[in-house]
């Protein structure tokens, strides 16, 4: 099964020229760094112990984040290493002036490209985060006697389900966990009946706060500008998603005539697309990037930046989680939930 997950890497790797070339048009790929996923690293490996983490994207990046922080003041750490996959969670990365830790982006899953990533980077551990599972690379910690710890794991139902139907492949690849920390006891049942050697239940790390103030608090003119208005905020919406909310808003702004409209789309490179949409049903919108000093007209205030998403649910009582009108399950609702936020989803 191994050698098939190979065959289906190389047949990624002959397509991903064109791939990537497309990812870069849609800009949702880094046309200078991209050569990071395919083993060519931007950044230099310094002398001493390094602490390696990886996670998917935006979400992932952020839990670990305090974390980082106290590693940085650990003296016996050189070097900490960040991998993600998506271009959004290296953008919110820039935004954090950290001394020794460094980010890459995480290289594609074949087993000749996870023996030259760890040659180069050599790190002391690797910390994987929440549903991370790649078995080339995983095999090759196994093999380099690296221990992998599985931070803040989640499998889901579905996911558990998938795994055991190549059961011998699976244990295969979650024997090389040294220790797994699942965020909840549905993980932590799944992580056992996967064979995984050593789990220890600590909770979810996006119960702590965890963003740095400056992007957890909005600035004061805003907080002038929104505090005489009626708010509700639509996270991480998906396509189609942002008319519907502008729709909504129409509806509500009859009886509540001080109505503010937040929205915050999963990814931003459809702003253009976002804004042309609202702009039919003669609303007035606002790029949160366009730093406005008043918002006295303002129907739809646009989000069109990453990583400041949690500052916006401080705001907000009501937040509608994206990705559930299309009933693909919708995005986690634990953050705003968390700040006592009533959440409000489509279908699930």
């Amino acid at each position: 099964m191994f050698f098939l997950y190979q065959i289906l890497i190389i047949i990624l790797l002959i397509f991903s020229p064109l791939i990537i070339f497309f990812r870069i048009l849609k800009k949702k790929e880094d046309k200078k760094r991209y050569k990071e996923k395919f083993c060519f690293p931007s950044k230099k490996r310094i002398n001493g112990n390094l602490i390696w983490f990886h996670g998917s994207s935006v979400g992932e990046l952020l839990s670990i984040l305090p974390l980082v922080q106290e590693l940085e003041k650990n003296k016996s750490i050189n070097q900490i290493l960040v991998t993600t996959s998506t271009l959004s969670s290296a953008q919110i990365f820039k935004k954090f002036n950290f001394k020794k830790t460094i980010h890459q982006f995480f290289p594609i899953d074949s087993i000749l490209f996870s023996y030259k990533f760890l040659n180069y980077w050599k790190p002391t551990i690797a910390i994987f985060v929440e549903s991370e599972i790649w078995p080339s690379i995983f095999r090759a910690l196994n093999k380099k006697s690296i221990p992998l710890k599985l931070l803040n794991a989640r499998i889901t139902k579905k996911t558990f389900n998938k795994w055991r139907c190549v059961k011998k492949f699976s244990n295969s690849v979650f024997q090389n966990i040294s220790i797994a920390y699942p965020q909840n006891e549905e993980t932590l049942n799944y992580l056992k009946k996967l064979n995984v050697k050593k789990i220890k239940k600590i909770g979810n790390l996006k119960f702590f706060n965890n963003q740095q103030s400056k992007l957890t608090k909005l600035d004061d003119t805003f907080l002038k500008n929104i505090n005489l208005k009626k708010i509700w905020c639509a996270s991480s919406t998906h396509p189609g998603e942002e008319i519907i909310c502008a729709d909504v808003h129409i509806n509500l702004k009859k009886k509540y005539k001080n109505l503010l409209t937040i929205i915050i789309p999963r990814h931003i490179h459809r702003v253009n697309k976002i804004v042309n949409e609202i702009k039919s049903l003669d609303l007035n919108i606002v790029l949160h990037s366009s730093k406005p000093k008043k918002l006295n007209n303002t129907d739809i205030y646009l989000v069109d930046t990453y990583g400041e998403t949690q500052k916006f649910y401080h705001s907000s009582d009501i937040v509608f989680m994206g990705k559930s009108i299309s009933g693909k399950g919708g995005q986690n609702p634990l953050e705003p939930t968390n700040l006592g936020s009533t959440v409000l989803y489509g279908q699930t």
